[in-house]
């Protein structure tokens, strides 16, 4: 369903060691660093077809992160849940809501794990067992 994400960052630099950091628990392969024509410098993260995207934003302002805003990345099993969130926290992230865990929900058992990144942006770590 979707093409990319891209999330605004203050500091690029340390966004790009933070997100190579956490993405290489999930597969995620090296950074490939971009600057657009006008100097706005970007940061890409492909894998499995997917592409998270890290920008200072365009129109010069600070970045800000979305209120309700949630990027949950697949995890392969519930260590690796546990894994991403804990690798976030070890790179300055902050770990939020319950402990990395079982939830059971609606949609039946998942493994969850919250954390936000060092924009302040909500990321997920997401099993699904079956």
């Amino acid at each position: 369903m979707f093409n990319h994400i891209m999330i605004g960052t203050n500091d690029i630099d340390k966004a790009k060691a933070f997100y190579e950091a956490v993405l290489k628990v999930i597969g995620g392969g090296k950074a490939i660093d971009n600057t657009t024509a006008d100097g706005t410098k970007r940061v890409f993260f492909m894998h499995g077809g997917n592409t998270l995207a890290l920008s200072q934003p365009i129109d010069g302002q600070a970045a800000t992160c979305a209120n309700g805003m949630t990027i949950g990345f697949k995890c392969d099993s519930p260590e690796q849940v546990k894994e991403l969130h804990d690798v976030a926290v070890a790179n300055g992230g902050t770990s939020i809501e319950d402990p990395p865990g079982l939830r059971e929900t609606t949609m039946g058992p998942i493994h969850l794990s919250y954390f936000r990144d060092l924009d302040g942006h909500k990321i997920c770590g997401i099993h699904r067992p079956g």
